[in-house]
């Protein structure tokens, strides 16, 4: 039995089906017969300077170890129901790249993936570039830092969530989501966090209209806000805000504190049910 694949050419259905404790390098997965599932059912294989050009090339994959392959747009659904995987020095180019799997490592990789990682368990990611347009529906217990994303739809329904030193470009993110900590980001969009639950920001920029609404037990600590016009509607939400917000709007309860703000909007017939105390530190000052 071979314990290394290299330099070979696969195209055929299920072309390397359940290997075990092997090394597959400078092999490309493509050809005529365009075969699906090549690597399919594999357990405890290294797979080194590839190219995937198949459909569902690595499912129900457990311990992986993939380094410097590239996965073509054609390589949809590339990395379904894995457990303990890695990737590392990686291009994710197909739809739906990751989906259902627990234990998964992704660094210093590119990724542009409509659909990507949904219904994960357990993901890391440092050092990521992502494109996508609904990224992280329904995934938990995530660790990821030094993230750069293009996204409009993006971490909707995530708990226990912890992300770090990176810049979000994107619509509705965080919506509905639970115990989730952002610490050193920079968060451009728009309708941030709504309906969320245990939501903390610390040492963060977020910037676009109506952030921060519906939410419970929401936390700001240190945070910029720019452009940031009828923030917490109806939010529960302790916020220590450096510099100016454009407007807040009837916050629920809580303390929000802030340089300045240019308008506090509360309706009459939201009045008497907050019990939300705003406070601008130039007129405590003054």
């Amino acid at each position: 039995m071979m314990t290394r694949y290299e330099n070979l050419t696969f195209d055929q259905e299920r072309a390397l089906y359940a290997l075990k404790t092997k090394t597959v390098s400078n092999c490309n997965f493509q050809g005529e017969a365009d075969g699906e599932s090549p690597l399919k059912e594999c357990r405890n294989i290294k797979v080194k300077n590839c190219l995937f050009d198949l459909r569902y090339p690595l499912w129900h994959l457990k311990n992986g170890l993939i380094e410097n392959c590239s996965f073509t747009q054609n390589s949809r659904a590339a990395l379904w129901y894995d457990r303990k995987v890695k990737l590392i020095d990686c291009t994710l180019s197909g739809i739906k790249a990751l989906r259902e799997c627990v234990d998964s490592e992704i660094s210093n990789s590119f990724i542009n993936s409509l659909e990507f990682a949904w219904f994960c368990k357990k993901l890391t990611l440092d050092n990521v570039r992502l494109d996508s347009e609904y990224p992280f529906l329904r995934s938990e217990h995530m660790n990821i830092s030094r993230l750069t994303m293009n996204a409009k739809y993006s971490f909707q329904y995530v708990k226990n969530t912890r992300l770090k030193k990176s810049i979000l470009n994107t619509k509705d993110a965080f919506w509905h989501a639970r115990d989730a900590v952002i610490e050193d980001c920079v968060i451009s969009g728009e309708y941030l966090g709504w309906y969320s639950k245990n939501l903390k920001f610390i040492n963060c920029k977020i910037i676009g209209t109506q952030p921060l609404c519906y939410a419970q037990n929401l936390v700001l600590e240190n945070c910029e806000m720019i452009d940031t016009d009828l923030a917490f509607e109806y939010s529960d939400v302790r916020a220590k805000i450096k510099g100016s917000l454009t407007s807040v709007k009837n916050p629920e309860s809580g303390r929000i504190q802030a340089d300045h703000i240019d308008a506090i909007i509360i309706d009459s017939y939201h009045h008497k049910n907050s019990s939300c105390q705003i406070i601008e530190n130039e007129k405590v000052s003054s």
